[in-house]
């Protein structure tokens, strides 16, 4: 491996930059015209234009990243997260073309992003599974069987489904054929595949989900958990690890259990076994996300490890240069994401001309972004316009040191998040650990706008 082509865009992008970089590689950065004074695209030793702003015409275009590879000579491609991460047969392309796909094999991507199929390996595993259908549900009247089985509420979800997409809510058998209905047509349209299954739903769970990382020659570690119950409408907005949640037994526990569904699978590479929590403490599988995850950088705080890096290294075959014993969590960190969307009105996506960025600083602050004073925030991709990291000897630490740099943190001609995550540092609720992953759509439901302040 000598040269790696990104096949993504934004902080991501300049994040995988940097290992390349730290470890010797060349790299190339692909770009849509949109993209065109992007930070990625000064940051790589080559940029290459790959088609016209929709992602459908340049970065999810598989025949124009590889024709990318070809003109620069790139033997390697790392696809980030989101677009092309978790397609199978972009991963199968790449390997039949001679290039290292960096990131688990097709055959592992295939299994553990089909939901069902993932669900059977958890229960290989032995790791507890939520209640449900046991596979494929053909149509809503064989739906309706199954759900008084399993009791309501019950969700029905898509197979291929991700981002809170393709999913619907049952609370009684009177609503089942609707929202059967509804689901597989948003499956269809969202992943081209409208297969759904059921689960019954964990009523107000936690998000603790576990990183995983495994080599070719079958070494596995867990590097902790992260807590993402923090969410609007099943989008993540501030997550931290180790969870406030865990008692050390039940992180063992988890951990252990996650490092036993990817084993079970052959999978390599980073992961993450994501898992929901319910009011007893007990835990069930939720899903594996077979790439690096956008929170990725409070485990890498957490830990001290660089996991692109060791993505990196994996993929050229090297044995996982730790084990076990050696990881040890250090103090407390909490990731805040900032994006281009104002709090004060649902959240509404607010892209546009940045008149000035000024990040902040200090000890035990780091700032992942793309952004810089002047740039464009297109409108036809994620509105993230950073990610704050922040480290404290404990919680209370981290979020005085949150509040600190979210107050640092100037950003002129839109609007964004920060606003919210100053009110939530102050909420009685978020400070006690007293929450649950419907809390966020409960205040803006109760018609909290994130600017009275607390007392």
């Amino acid at each position: 491996m000598k040269k790696v082509l990104i096949a993504n865009r934004g902080e991501i992008a300049i994040r995988v930059i940097r290992a390349c970089h730290d470890l010797g590689l060349q790299t190339v950065a692909v770009y849509s015209q949109a993209d065109s004074e992007a930070l990625h695209v000064l940051q790589a030793d080559e940029a290459i234009c790959i088609g016209e702003a929709p992602s459908q015409r340049s970065y999810l275009k598989v025949s124009n990243i590889l024709s990318a590879c070809e003109i620069t000579g790139a033997d390697a491609v790392h696809p980030g997260y989101g677009f092309l991460s978790e397609n199978a047969k972009f991963a199968s392309i790449c390997e039949s073309s001679g290039l290292n796909f960096i990131g688990p094999s097709p055959e592992a991507i295939s299994l553990l992003g089909d939901k069902a199929k993932a669900k059977a390996v958890a229960k290989k595993a032995k790791c507890p599974v939520i209640p449900g259908s046991d596979g494929i549900v053909a149509d809503a009247q064989s739906g309706l069987k199954e759900a008084k089985k399993i009791g309501y509420p019950i969700f029905i979800k898509a197979v291929g489904g991700g981002g809170g997409k393709g999913i619907r809510i049952a609370y009684n058998p009177e609503e089942f054929a609707r929202q059967f209905a509804a689901a597989r047509t948003e499956a269809q349209v969202s992943f081209n595949n409208p297969e759904v299954y059921l689960e019954k739903m964990i009523v107000n769970p936690r998000h603790v989900e576990v990183q995983v990382i495994g080599d070719k020659h079958g070494n596995y570690v867990y590097l902790y958990e992260r807590d993402c119950t923090i969410q609007r409408r099943r989008q993540k907005l501030i997550e931290e690890a180790p969870s406030p949640i865990l008692s050390d037994s039940l992180r063992r526990k988890i951990c252990e259990a996650a490092v036993a569904v990817v084993k079970t699978a052959g999978y390599y590479s980073a992961g993450t076994v994501e898992f929901l929590l319910d009011e007893d403490k007990n835990f069930y599988f939720m899903e594996v996300n077979t790439r690096i995850q956008v929170e990725h950088t409070i485990t890498e705080e957490l830990t001290g490890i660089d996991l692109v890096a060791e993505q990196i290294k994996i993929a050229q075959g090297a044995k996982l240069s730790f084990r076990q014993k050696d990881i040890e969590m250090k103090g407390h960190v909490i990731q805040l994401r900032i994006n281009a969307e104002d709090p004060t009105k649902g959240f509404a996506p607010c892209p546009g001309h940045l008149e000035y960025y000024i990040a902040p600083g200090g000890p035990h602050v780091r700032v992942d972004s793309a952004c810089y004073a002047g740039y464009r925030i297109p409108p036809n991709y994620d509105s993230m316009v950073a990610k704050l990291i922040v480290r404290g000897k404990d919680r209370k630490e981290a979020i005085a040191i949150a509040k600190r740099a979210l107050k640092e943190f100037h950003i002129g001609g839109i609007h964004t998040t920060i606003l919210f995550h100053l009110y939530m540092l102050d909420d009685p609720r978020f400070l006690k650990n007293d929450y649950n992953i419907t809390y966020i759509d409960t205040l803006i439901a109760n018609g909290c706008n994130f600017t009275e302040k607390k007392e």
